[in-house]
């Protein structure tokens, strides 16, 4: 069965102003956003908060919540109402308690995990989530190299919750987009390779054509 990839743009800002020029810049062809935001303690970086999020109503929102204390944000976030929000295993809290409530309204639930977290480790949240995202970039930062050693976890996930679905965040581009989706990965954000495009609408597709090739990866 064909494998497809939902190429996701990510969206990093820390002024209204920068978040509507992302907006802008992706209107018209994207069809689900990443949005993080950052408490400037879990990452060093300080995006404007959640409150000040929007988004076109067309478009399926995901959020990245890189925060040490996820409930402090959890009653905006329910009000906002994003189809899906992801938060870190290795936040300073139960994670449970928050996908309970986030269930509650409708809202998908998901778990990020850094390189330094085996699946095994947390099957609770696996178990308990929408969405697994497997986090090999650096917190609060776009760019750098895709670490695809990680993709390894995909199937240790997939032993754990077979449909769960699963997302990656780190270094994606041109030369590891397909790597990526056919190891299993069918959620792929991408950050500076469209950040920094001239066109990004034609990277947008020539990232989708590129995950969806077959034959040799490298």
């Amino acid at each position: 069965m064909a494998i497809h990839a939902e190429i996701t743009p990510s969206i990093l800002v820390q002024s209204n102003d920068q978040l509507s020029a992302m907006l802008a810049r992706y209107q018209g062809f994207a069809k689900r956003l990443h949005f993080d935001i950052s408490d400037g303690q879990f990452s060093p970086t300080v995006t404007i908060p959640e409150a000040s999020l929007r988004w076109p109503a067309n478009i399926q929102c995901n959020i990245h919540m890189m925060v040490v204390n996820p409930s402090m944000h959890l009653q905006t976030l329910l009000q906002l109402k994003p189809a899906l929000v992801i938060f870190h295993a290795e936040a300073g809290e139960d994670l449970i308690p928050i996908f309970d409530k986030l269930h509650e309204e409708g809202i998908k639930a998901g778990v990020a995990i850094m390189k330094q977290t085996y699946p095994e480790d947390i099957e609770k949240y696996i178990l308990a989530a929408d969405h697994v995202m497997l986090f090999t970039g650096n917190l609060g930062q776009m760019g750098g190299t895709a670490d695809l050693l990680q993709l390894e976890k995909v199937n240790l996930i997939r032993k754990i919750s077979p449909q769960v679905e699963i997302g990656w965040d780190g270094g994606a581009n041109m030369t590891s987009v397909r790597a990526i989706l056919h190891a299993g990965v069918t959620v792929i954000n991408v950050g500076a390779a469209l950040a920094t495009a001239s066109d990004p609408e034609q990277v947008y597709r020539d990232l989708v054509a590129e995950s969806e090739k077959k034959g040799v990866l490298f």
